[in-house]
């Protein structure tokens, strides 16, 4: 045994400078990586210069003349087509209309993903945009996405020069067109938690803008109905009052046009920008997200003669009346208003509104008109010598050889047209059709010009990184071999799952069977170690796995099973008495563990600062329900409410009165660790930091998903006791028990009282990673950004702020792997504090004459601040392990992107992946698990340190 000790303690027991080294440069390469292949996968795609003019398709001859010459664009942002057409609807005059004539509907697809910057991109102007406008639309202050150097409708309005262009509403407008407007007032699109402001804001507007005659455009755009989704989901009570006041603008608009004389040539369309889904988030490809309303209105459209039913029966596909692309718009109202078709389009005109030009000739030269703009499309990508190439050609690639058969249908509808207008309209009509819908079809599904070279040299990087990473681990970990089995095996598999866009939509499955099989291997494993009775033992891994059951039934996630029972809507929705009575369990529990945390203060201060906090933080809870979801809250809560002497006080005050006191109270916990004395008599800063933080997740957290934090606790305590179970002290002593001396971590370190997370570094952190993954989908996540919650991005917040509203958004939706990842810390240093007083009695001695004896070993107390290479050795070991799953992960979906980059499902699905994957890389990991958790396990260090 000695001689084993004197090798062990030969080399550094946190793998030496070299492995620090490493794990700095792997934790480097990481996010180089996520840039590098980002800049290859998202590039902007090429676009045609200058405005479209009807000199580039003078061949067809002069442009027929337009019906209208004036347009209102209304979007009503998150519009669902059956909010408009169906039997529950609040849209009652607009169904009035359509039954009339004077309305003609449409289910309008849009392409994902479903966020309002590219959807607003693709309906002004025709063309697919970027995926990389995901994330540019969540950064208000983005200038990036700008069209003013492109051709779109409203280039072409105010090339007119016929009159003035007026934007009221969403600001992102403003963004994307800047110069453009006349006459323009913008309100912020992220203030999710107005409902009535955001949109009075725009009509006010209304009256005095219909009474001028100087403008021949004003759009509008709404966005309360969209904050409703977000808080409430669609059948939110908002939801129907919503909907009524937006037909009652509808009503104010139309009758004005029957009235004003100036206005009796005008075009009316109301539409959505995206749909929803069941729980009333945006931005993936489900049938709600993608089908939202289009309505084209005007007196002028009863000459069409439509007779269409409204309402009409419900359709879980949501698709009304006819269906059509958002990019038509563009097309359509280029023949409507008589302005060229934008350059970059990719759009159709609309076949229902040919009518309007009773000469047949007049169609044909509109729909080819269409059609030679979107034949510039494919020449200006493969050059004029396509339409000469063979279509048999064996060198060419399949997709090129689709545009080669677009460039030769091509051919044959100009050999079909006469340039004199001799040719068969009967037939010309529908063959143009057809070809522009192949055309659609082929350039929409076309593969992005990625940047190959780019795409492999972030896949070496992360490949690089993860061979870092993964020789720091051996260094740091001093395990055998076949502790980094669980580690592998996970990795591994979640490395294949990345490969099949199934196994994407439903990853949720992949973390809650691999957590369940975990904890039912860590029971079996101390079963038979005998390290506690049996029955306790049994009794411990049975509740470990049922409340992991719970969590992982509590919210159904993924894509394939979104929208079947789960607690929250089966139990929860149903049940508010039940749901509060959990709610209210969790503040007091949370409440209990404050006490406990501030026990080293006075025992009045302790009380007043615990109890404030937390009731401000409960009733910030009441109140945000009230005005989110009304019908969850109880006559009980509400009169708690009105009991609160801040009854009057608005959602942001009392967001920053909670966020406030858990600063302040997290300064006290700090400036106690740094002083050298004890916030609490009985547990370690970091969990005081825990506790802490839990009110953070709970106020940023949904209602329904409070009581989560509860059962988080629960396996955070049994976990707990398999780190340190019962031995000859108490576990609080052993907490804060003294960390000044090297901390060993080789296997000769332990004995038969050790169990598997105690004796192994490597097993803990697979521990902490399944947890993080696993509370991540238990509270709603998935690999869909409409899943993406911004119901509390603007707790506490007046006014957008990129870093407030960011950081708000990431606990939001990270809640639960940030409290797993401080728990983690608690853990690392339980065990550490563990190992140390067995160490010291293993030295014979329980007084200062053991510590000396181990302070010979080379690392004593140096500075006297507790902080020696051996203190770190955990932290490091639980750092590499982590880097190694993160590096992996990132070089396996960088890899499925690269290979699937052809896929149906490549915007739909893996490139969603790679966006989360950057999220969970340098948010959840280098953000959270290395700089937050580095910091808290510094200050228990420091703590213990000043103990003596």
């Amino acid at each position: 045994m000695t001689a084993r000790r004197g090798r062990s303690s030969s080399r550094s027991r946190d793998g030496g400078p070299l492995s620090t080294a490493l794990l700095l440069v792997a934790n480097l390469l990481i996010p180089a990586a996520i840039f590098i292949f980002a800049t290859g996968f998202f590039p902007y795609k090429p676009l045609l210069p200058g405005l479209a003019t009807y000199h580039d398709v003078a061949d067809y001859g002069a442009p027929p003349p337009a019906p209208f010459d004036r347009l209102v664009f209304m979007v009503i942002d998150a519009l669902r087509s059956d909010f408009v057409y169906t039997a529950d609807s609040g849209f009652e005059f607009t169904q009035s209309l359509i039954r009339d004539g004077a309305a003609l509907p449409f289910t309008a697809h849009a392409t994902s993903p479903t966020v309002t910057m590219p959807r607003l991109k693709a309906i002004t102007t025709g063309s697919i945009p970027s995926f990389l406008d995901v994330v540019l639309n969540l950064d208000e202050g983005d200038e990036s996405s700008s069209l003013a150097s492109q051709d779109t409708w409203l280039a072409q309005m105010k090339a007119k020069g016929a009159g003035k262009l007026v934007m009221y509403g969403d600001d992102t407008w403003l963004k994307l067109f800047p110069g453009t407007f006349d006459r323009a007032d913008g309100t912020t699109s992220f203030f999710v938690s107005d409902f009535t402001e955001v949109d009075s804001n725009v009509t006010r507007h209304i009256a005095d803008e219909l009474k001028r005659d100087d403008w021949n455009t004003m759009v509008l755009h709404y966005l309360g109905l969209d904050h409703i989704g977000h808080k409430g989901g669609p059948r939110s009570p908002h939801m129907v009052v919503k909907q009524r006041e937006m037909d009652g603008i509808v009503r104010q608009i139309y009758t004005a046009m029957e009235s004003e004389n100036h206005l009796r040539s005008t075009l009316f369309v109301v539409c959505g920008d995206h749909g929803m889904n069941d729980a009333g988030n945006h931005g993936a490809s489900s049938a709600g997200e993608t089908s939202p309303a289009l309505v084209f209105m005007s007196p002028k459209l009863r000459d069409l003669k439509s007779n269409l039913q409204s309402p009409v029966p419900e359709d879980e596909g949501f698709q009304y009346y006819s269906t059509v692309e958002q990019s038509d718009l563009a097309p359509t109202l280029a023949a409507l208003l008589g302005f060229p078709v934008p350059k970059n389009n990719l759009g159709a005109l609309i076949p229902e509104f040919l009518p309007f030009w009773p000469d047949k000739q007049d169609q044909v030269r509109l729909l080819m008109r269409n059609a030679r703009q979107i034949l510039d499309i494919v020449l200006a990508a493969f050059g004029p010598e396509i339409l000469e190439s063979d279509a048999s050609s064996a060198s060419l690639s399949e997709s090129k050889a689709d545009y080669q058969e677009l460039a030769h249908g091509w051919k044959r509808l100009a050999d079909s047209y006469d340039k004199q207008g001799a040719g068969d309209p009967a037939a010309l009509i529908p063959a143009i059709t057809k070809w522009l819908r192949d055309a659609q079809r082929v350039l929409s599904s076309m593969a992005s010009n990625y940047d190959m070279p780019r795409l492999f040299l972030g896949q070496a990087v992360a490949v690089v990184a993860l061979a870092a990473a993964a020789v720091a681990a051996a260094r740091c970990v001093n395990d055998k071999a076949i502790s980094f089995v669980p580690l592998a095996s996970i990795l591994l598999a979640y490395g294949a799952m990345m490969f099949a866009s199934s196994y994407v939509e439903e990853e949720h499955h992949f973390w809650y069977w691999a957590t369940t099989a975990w904890f039912a291997f860590l029971g079996l494993r101390e079963f038979r170690r005998g390290t506690r009775s049996a029955g306790l033992q049994t009794l411990s891994t049975m509740v470990l796995l049922l409340a992991t059951r719970i969590i992982r039934s509590w919210n159904q996630t993924g894509q394939k099973f979104a929208g079947e029972p789960d607690i929250v809507k089966t139990f929860l929705h149903t049940n508010p008495v039940l749901l509060w009575c959990l709610i209210g369990a969790t503040y007091v529990w949370v409440h209990r563990n404050l006490i406990y945390g501030l026990s080293g203060l006075p025992i009045w201060l302790n009380f007043a600062a615990a109890t404030g906090l937390v009731l401000a933080a409960f009733t910030f809870k009441v109140a945000f329900t009230l005005e989110d979801a009304p019908e969850l809250v109880t006559e009980f809560a509400r009169r708690l409410l009105a009991l609160n002497f801040t009854q009057d006080a608005s959602l942001i005050a009392r967001a920053r009165a909670v966020f406030i006191g858990i600063a302040l109270l997290t300064a006290v916990t700090i400036f106690f660790a740094l002083s050298r004395r004890r916030i609490s008599q009985g547990q370690p800063a970091p969990a005081t930091i825990l506790t802490l933080y839990t009110l953070l997740a709970l106020t940023q957290s949904r209602p329904t998903n409070a009581p989560l934090f509860l059962l988080f606790n629960l396996q955070h305590r049994l976990l707990l006791s398999l780190i340190s179970p019962s031995s000859p002290s108490p576990p609080t002593a052993t907490a804060h028990d003294d960390n000044n001396n090297n901390d060993d971590d080789d296997d000769d370190d332990t004995n038969d009282n050790d169990n598997v997370l105690s004796s192994s570094p490597a097993s803990l952190t697979v521990t902490a990673l399944l947890l993080q993954h696993a509370a991540f989908f238990a509270a709603g996540g998935s690999n869909s950004i409409a899943s993406v919650d911004l119901a509390s991005a603007y707790n506490g917040v007046a006014a957008f702020d990129v870093a407030a509203v960011g950081a708000l958004t990431f606990v939001g939706n990270w809640a639960g792997p940030i409290w797993w990842a401080l728990a983690a810390v608690v853990w690392l240093g339980e065990r550490r504090s563990r190992r140390r007083l067995r160490r010291r009695r293993r030295g014979g001695n329980t007084g200062d004459g053991g510590d000396a004896q181990v302070k010979g070993g080379g690392h004593g107390e140096g500075n006297g601040e507790g902080e020696t290479e051996g203190d770190w050795a955990p932290w490091k070991a639980h750092v590499a392990v982590l880097t190694v799953f993160v590096a992996g992960g990132v070089a396996a979906v960088m890899a499925a992107c690269t290979a699937l980059r052809t896929h149906l499902f490549i915007w739909t699905v893996f490139s969603p992946k790679y966006l989360y994957c950057v999220a969970w890389s340098l948010g959840q990991h280098l953000l959270v698990n290395v700089a937050l958790g580095g910091a808290v396990y510094w200050l228990g260090l420091v703590e213990a340190g000043g103990k003596r």
